[in-house]
């Protein structure tokens, strides 16, 4: 899938394919770049967030953009939301070392258990959108609890974007249990820092899928002097 969207991205981004144009049909693509649909709806699925395409019931998918500037998670762009979540989840983080109960520690050790096991990346994005609301649970405050869930859904989209196009399962899963190893010691500034070192490591995928290092072919004769 992911040669799939770079191919896709690649031919957006050099002008194949102008704003306004129809994409091949499926059939045609899975044909050309000879994939299976499942595949190459994946790719489809990642240009659309990433905010390249749309999809067009009935009429198929046109080229809206020719660079990635701000992916979009269900209802809300991935800047506002890691804005958002800075704001909202560090804080809750400290607020939950401090806070946590024992049925708390005991929920969130059990989910990382199972995500540390999980080998499916939808059941494991699944069991992330369900971390992130234990530990907004554990901070004993309705308010950030129902903040979380009202994210939860463009938190999942991101989560499974990531973890598709950025390879985040193993990394994320340290970075949750180093979370809930502050939990459990009751530290508040670990807390606080292992949910910030979380959510930079987000970013920093984030950024590398949306603005890929540039590879610059050399022309003949070399550099200009």
């Amino acid at each position: 899938m992911e040669a799939v969207l770079a191919h896709l991205r690649d031919a957006i981004e050099r002008g194949d394919y102008a704003v306004g144009d129809k994409l091949p049909s499926e059939a045609e693509l899975c044909r050309t770049l000879e994939v299976s649909r499942p595949v190459l709806r994946e790719a489809l699925r990642a240009l659309q967030t990433m905010g390249l395409t749309v999809s067009k019931t009935g009429k198929g998918t046109f080229v809206v953009a020719n660079a990635v500037e701000d992916p979009t998670f269900g209802d809300y762009a991935a800047s506002d939301l890691l804005e958002v979540r800075r704001h909202v989840e560090i804080p809750v983080a400290g607020y939950a070392a401090v806070r946590r109960t024992p049925e708390d520690l005991d929920h969130l050790a059990h989910l990382l258990e199972r995500m540390e096991r999980e080998t499916d990346t939808t059941s494991w994005v699944a069991l992330d959108s369900l971390f992130h609301l234990a530990v907004a649970q554990a901070a004993q405050n309705p308010v950030f609890r129902r903040v979380i869930e009202e994210i939860r859904d463009a938190l999942a989209r991101q989560s499974a974007f990531l973890n598709e196009l950025g390879g985040r399962r193993e990394q994320s899963n340290r970075e949750h249990r180093a979370i809930v190893e502050a939990l459990m010691d009751g530290s508040e500034l670990d807390a606080v820092e292992a949910m910030a070192h979380h959510l930079d490591r987000v970013e920093t995928t984030l950024t590398d899928i949306v603005r890929p290092p540039r590879t610059d072919i050399p022309t003949e004769g070399g550099p200009e002097a």
